[in-house]
């Protein structure tokens, strides 16, 4: 009986993107050559990855991989974040890094656990919609965290999350993002990267947040055509390539520090730097909050971390809700 073999085994001997020989790919993985045939087969037919068979030279990738790799990682964590990580874990494929997340409950409020994916098959953004996955290709992070806050004051988490994913974009070298309240981040008006917060719990506490990044590192142009608005992706931002473990590091590290930050001071510390990535003040935009919809002035963010609108009728305040530039300029 041939032995099996996980598909991310045979992935990391061709991550390089060179030719490798279905004898060598044999040998190294201790199964026949029909059988790596078949592995072949299965990763462009389950997880999408163009694996390219020339007769006489072997298999490659279609481009060369940088596979997650957990002790790479954690090399880009810092000490104080690393000791009060629970672990950090990094799937092949997954339904969802929330989901996983969910299932793994925190005991110890000020505690997190990080979960990574190559792909996900049903990863979700806001409002349900479905969140496009390229194998290896991007960037899918939830951070389980255990807070001693009541769930109401769990409300602008998402803010907080998404000043530590610009600032730390930007510390990596990568500029002209901006932040979309609530929590999207885009580069000239197209999707870069979305965060989605989901919180359980004790209403009166202690509750549990499952904070999740997807982020566009170098989405493939075929699988781009499925996205259902403009998108960009770090790779275009930055100019070049974008290591994958270093991104994933510096995220955790980030969102561990916000955590920990938000539990003792709330949205306070993060409103001026939210306001420094912010592109919509002053400007005409459009609110969808459930069936209605709202047109005025974009006034920035209130302490509680909800939408401030100027209208003919004065200011309001909105706690939900899709915003959208109205007439695409300044009233």
């Amino acid at each position: 009986m041939t032995p099996y073999v996980p598909p991310q085994e045979l992935l990391a001997r061709l991550a390089d993107g060179r030719f490798h020989s279905g004898e060598a790919l044999a040998t190294a993985l201790g199964i026949s050559r029909t059988a790596v045939w078949k592995q072949v087969q299965r990763l462009r037919r389950e997880l999408g990855v163009d694996v390219h068979a020339v007769r006489g030279r072997g298999y490659r990738l279609a481009a060369a991989l940088e596979l997650l790799d957990v002790e790479r990682i954690r090399g880009y964590v810092g000490a104080p974040a690393r000791a009060r990580l629970r672990g950090i874990d990094v799937l092949a494929v997954t339904p969802s890094t929330n989901l996983e997340a969910a299932a793994t409950p925190l005991v110890h409020c000020g505690t997190g656990h990080a979960w990574l994916a190559e792909h996900q098959t049903a990863g979700r953004g806001r409002r349900g919609r479905h969140w496009v996955s390229a194998f290896g290709r991007n960037l899918h992070l939830s951070l389980a965290w255990r807070f001693d806050l009541a769930m109401s004051e769990l409300a602008a988490l998402s803010l907080a999350a998404g000043v530590a994913v610009a600032e730390g974009l930007r510390d990596l070298g990568v500029d002209g993002h901006v932040l979309k309240w609530p929590n999207d981040l885009l580069a000239d008006g197209r999707k870069l990267a979305g965060i989605l917060v989901e919180v359980s719990g004790e209403v009166e506490g202690p509750a549990s947040a499952v904070i999740g990044v997807g982020i566009n590192v170098r989405m493939p142009a075929a699988l781009g055509t499925r996205i259902d608005q403009p998108w960009t992706d770090l790779a275009a931002l930055a100019g070049g390539e974008v290591s994958r473990n270093a991104l994933a590091g510096m995220l955790i590290d980030r969102l561990v520090d916000a955590c920990g930050t938000y539990a003792e001071r709330g949205l306070e510390p993060f409103r001026e730097r939210w306001l420094a990535f912010d592109d919509l003040h002053g400007r005409a935009v459009r609110l969808h909050s459930g069936q209605r919809t709202i047109d005025g002035r974009y006034a920035g963010i209130a302490p509680s971390g909800a939408l401030i609108l100027e209208t003919a009728d004065g200011h309001s305040e909105h706690s939900a809700g899709e915003v959208s530039l109205r007439g695409g300029g300044r009233p």
